[in-house]
């Protein structure tokens, strides 16, 4: 696919999120509640999102352990499944995938890749901030991969 992969340094940032061990087929329908109480919960707590929403998800069994929700500006007080949590901080390669969600595995792999012939290892588990709703033809996703030089 040709995915333009760089490395930036990140500050940590609070965030406000839902968790869950989600199957694949219900992953949209857990996004769209997990926002939604997200989004809820803040605006009740007087917060705004400084950013889009993101997503974190690891495989797990049968199915992943995903984390949902948006970067907040200081920790969200716990109400309902919405809990304070962080993105870490430091270097990370990051790149923008365009095009169906489905397809986001290719970018990840391009940047697997990536790290390996830049002297790069993976640091912690990857996120991704989706830019558009998935209403859009062509959703941009940045997906940003935590790393440090190999030792």
């Amino acid at each position: 696919m040709g995915h333009e992969i760089r490395l930036v340094d990140l500050p940590h940032r609070s965030t406000a999120v839902v968790r869950a061990h989600v199957m694949p087929s219900g992953m949209a329908d857990f996004f769209a509640k997990a926002f939604e109480e997200v989004l809820g919960v803040l605006d009740a707590q007087g917060l705004a999102p400084t950013g889009p929403p993101f997503a974190r998800h690891l495989p797990r069994g049968d199915g992943f352990e995903v984390t949902a929700g948006f970067p907040v500006d200081r920790a969200v007080r716990p109400s309902g499944h919405v809990l304070p949590d962080e993105l870490p901080g430091g270097p990370v390669a990051t790149t923008l995938h365009t095009g169906a969600y489905d397809a986001v595995g290719a970018a990840y792999t391009e940047t697997t890749d990536w790290l390996e012939a830049h002297g790069l290892t993976a640091t912690d588990a990857p996120w991704e901030a989706y830019l558009d709703g998935p209403e859009v033809p062509q959703p941009r996703t940045q997906l940003f991969v935590p790393c440090r030089a190999e030792a």
